[in-house]
């Protein structure tokens, strides 16, 4: 086995890079597939972006003596009937035994690509790690380096480090793969497109819309060569969609000329709607007024739509994310009114292909609000778009962007920390500390509304600036920790025209959010544990409320070379199971006690004081169990009043989110709060202002406390269809394993 070769693929796994899902097992590449958005931005118009995304693509050619083409129509049908979620797993893992038992390393291969594209579609990333390991080391030991297994292997690897936020990892993983698929695969091989398009989304989850921008139009090339008729291919219109929504990206000062005049594009677009602010490091050769830029995203959202109309697939469920791509690029240009249009036949489509009970829909929804607020503050106005600025009849034109657009120096704090950390982070390391490049943590995790992803504009007037935090092993910060923190303080304190950071008095001395700190006294002084309590402690567990649990293991790292900060972080977010139950029941409990319960008593006195606590003990209780039935694992922790709703949305926009109406009753009962309790007397007395209010509360309490039985069986917990309930917590608690008396009710 060639040593160096062997060295480079698994410094690309251990390298170590963030944590943050991508969706899917298929064996073969899908170019029309829609990408998803991160955990810490917001989902406006994620719906709009579609991705080459390549999922498992290992040949599947039956061994000798491991049936591979037997153990691949087995898996297909546990999908095809709906029962991944319970049967993949165990099935895959016997497999890998089967294929190893037998000796058949193609086999076995096999079973190993068809399990990171599992593990990958159900977020379990860590568990994903050895996978992605074990399968790289086989096929270098079976000398398959310069083959088509071997790219394959590649792509898979770094799509499984790409989704799992380890982004480092991935791009090295993904440039090994192209160097590979060079001589492996044809340049007109539409796997080399779902490549490029991959790389492409990492650039721009990155931060690096110029370097996205190049894959994405080799991609489109290599679509264009392979294509038998390029104005009906289906693959080449979604790339248009997303070079469109990718020039939307841009800052509006620049745009970088390729060799052959082209614009190097931004690659996948992010979750916004405005441009963001100049990453660092990106080439500003030349500027272009930014409505030329708008009207060639017109051009390319048009050409998207043509070629839909040419393949008569304006019914395909994919058409709606041109549709929607294309409203996005008209509200862009100031053209709300046909952005409205788009937007409500984007609907339409996806209604007729996914009903309206998914993420898509939601999401396509939510955009189309915000085009008709945009149009009737238009209306109201009287703002009529500038003339020469690109329209949806217009090829090509000259003008300005409307200037409600977001300015360029606003900038999500998370994306501020990373920036931060590339430009002067990295290098501070790799010139000072070369001998603990391998060593060192780096990312933005802990107290702040930055850290959630939920900051804004209002944010930057405390504890908003560039930082980042490194973490440390006790004997790294015995050595150098000291020295380290003075060569961090000295780096500087403004960045892309923000700071110096202005610290409220909590986030300085013992309190700091950002510099040097040792892994375990990171950990102590969010949570007081230098690690998570073991699962044969359930009381510790339960000592932890869930604000701190969220603060403990929220935000994004940026490297993780050595590994240690992860493993710790990831303890806080493996809450053993006994406890989750334990808490799902106390949950269960307070809904009951204060919603069904209390509250209609309450309001029946007329006392609208205690009402109006009883919601509010009602909604943290329904939240908090939105969030354990959704597994802290996947979902994270509720965090603290200020961000639970904004955290609930989040959750709640998220294909296949369990009890995802919760969060929009909830808002309801608490818009109806204030008529209900305090709008007249009680409603069982015939108050006029809050009787009616009153009835709607209670009946939408019910009808959130029905919900959540159904979802309580749907889960295995209950065969019982009482809807107090009070009465499911035994039906849960039979559930835990171990009967600590603090995880009981009674």
């Amino acid at each position: 086995m060639d040593n160096d070769t062997l060295q480079a693929a698994l410094a690309a796994w251990a390298a170590g890079e963030s944590e943050h899902n991508d969706a899917g097992v298929s064996a073969t590449p899908n170019l029309s597939e829609s990408g998803e958005s991160s955990d810490c931005n917001d989902a406006q118009s994620a719906d709009t972006h579609e991705s080459a995304d390549s999922d498992n693509l290992i040949p599947r050619s039956a061994a000798a003596t491991f049936d591979a083409e037997a153990f691949l129509k087995g898996l297909d049908a546990i999908f095809e009937a709906h029962e991944g979620a319970t049967k993949a797993e165990p099935y895959l893992l016997q497999a890998m035994d089967d294929a190893e038992n037998a000796g058949d390393d193609a086999g076995l291969l096999t079973v190993l690509n068809e399990t990171m594209g599992f593990y990958r579609s159900q977020g379990r990333h860590e568990d994903n790690q050895w996978i992605v390991q074990r399968s790289i080391e086989l096929a270098l030991r079976m000398r398959l380096e310069g083959t088509e297994a071997w790219t394959t292997t590649l792509i898979n690897a770094a799509t499984s480090m790409r989704a799992a936020g380890r982004y480092d990892q991935a791009e090295d993983l993904y440039r090994q793969a192209i160097d590979s698929a060079k001589t492996t695969l044809s340049p007109t091989d539409r796997r080399m497109a779902a490549l490029h398009n991959n790389l492409s989304m990492l650039y721009s989850e990155t931060g690096r819309p110029e370097q996205a921008l190049h894959e994405l139009e080799a991609a489109l090339r290599v679509l264009e060569a392979a294509s038998v008729d390029p104005s009906n291919d289906i693959d080449i219109a979604a790339t248009h969609t997303n070079i469109a929504l990718i020039l939307l990206e841009l800052p509006a000062d620049e745009r970088h000329t390729g060799p052959s005049g082209e614009t190097e594009h931004a690659g996948a677009p992010s979750n916004r709607m405005t441009p963001p602010a100049t990453s660092p490091g990106s080439p500003t050769d030349h500027s272009t007024p930014a409505a030329a830029r708008l009207d060639e995203a017109m051009r390319h959202a048009r050409q998207s739509l043509d070629i839909y109309r040419t393949a008569g697939q304006e019914h395909a469920g994919h058409y709606a994310s041109a549709l929607a791509g294309y409203a996005q690029v008209c509200l862009a240009a100031g053209h709300a009114d046909e952005a409205v249009r788009r937007y409500r036949q984007a609907l339409s489509v996806i209604e007729e292909n996914y009903g309206r009970d998914n993420d898509y829909y939601r999401i396509t929804a939510a955009n189309l609000v915000q085009a008709q607020e945009k149009a009737a503050e238009s209306e109201l106005s009287g703002v009529i778009a500038t003339p020469g600025t690109a329209t949806p009849d217009a090829a090509a034109s000259s003008g300005t962007v409307p200037s409600d657009t977001t300015p360029a120096h606003t900038i999500p704090g998370l994306k501020l920390a990373r920036a931060y950390w590339n430009e002067y982070g990295k290098p501070l390391i790799a010139e000072r500390y070369p001998e603990y490049r391998g060593r060192i943590a780096a990312g933005l995790v802990g107290h702040g509304s930055e850290c959630y992803g939920f900051d804004d504009e209002l944010s930057h007037d405390h504890d908003f600036g560039p930082g980042f935090c490194l973490w440390l092993t006790d004997e790294d910060y015995a050595a150098i920790g000291e020295r380290l923190q003075a060569d961090y303080e000295s780096l500087p304190d403004t960045f892309m025209g923000f700071g110096p950071k202005s610290q409220t008095a909590r986030a300085q001395g013992a309190g700091r959010r950002v510099g040097v700190f040792r892994v375990g006294a990171f950990f102590e002084s969010i949570t007081g544990y230098r690690q998570a309590p073991p699962a044969d402690r359930p009381h510790e567990w339960l000592m932890l409320d869930e604000p701190t649990l969220a603060a403990a293991t929220n935000g994004e790292v940026f490297a993780d070379p050595l590994g240690a900060f992860s493993k710790t972080r990831q303890g806080f977010k493996l809450m053993p199971e006994d406890v989750r139950l334990s808490l799902i029941s106390r949950r269960l409990g307070m809904i009951a006690q204060a919603g069904q319960y209390n509250l209609p008593r309450m309001l029946q006195r007329g006392d609208g004081a205690a009402a109006w606590c009883a919601i509010n003990e009602f909604a943290e209780a329904v939240a908090s169990l939105v969030f354990l039935i959704n597994t802290p694992v996947s979902a994270g922790y509720m965090p603290y009043y200020k961000w639970r709703f904004a955290a609930l949305r989040r959750l709640s926009r998220r294909m296949a989110a369990r009890l995802p109406d919760a969060c929009a009753q909830l808002e309801d009962v608490l818009r109806l709060a204030s008529a209900a309790c305090f709008g007249g007397v009680g409603f069982g007395e015939g108050g006029k202002g809050a009787a009616p209010a009153a009835k709607q509360v209670v009946s939408i309490v019910e009808s959130i406390c029905a919900e959540i039985v159904a979802e309580l069986g749907r889960e295995g917990l209950t065969d019982s269809d009482e809807t107090f309930l009070e009465w499911q917590r035994p039906y849960v608690e039979e559930h835990i394993e171990h009967r600590d008396a603090c995880l009981m009710s009674l």
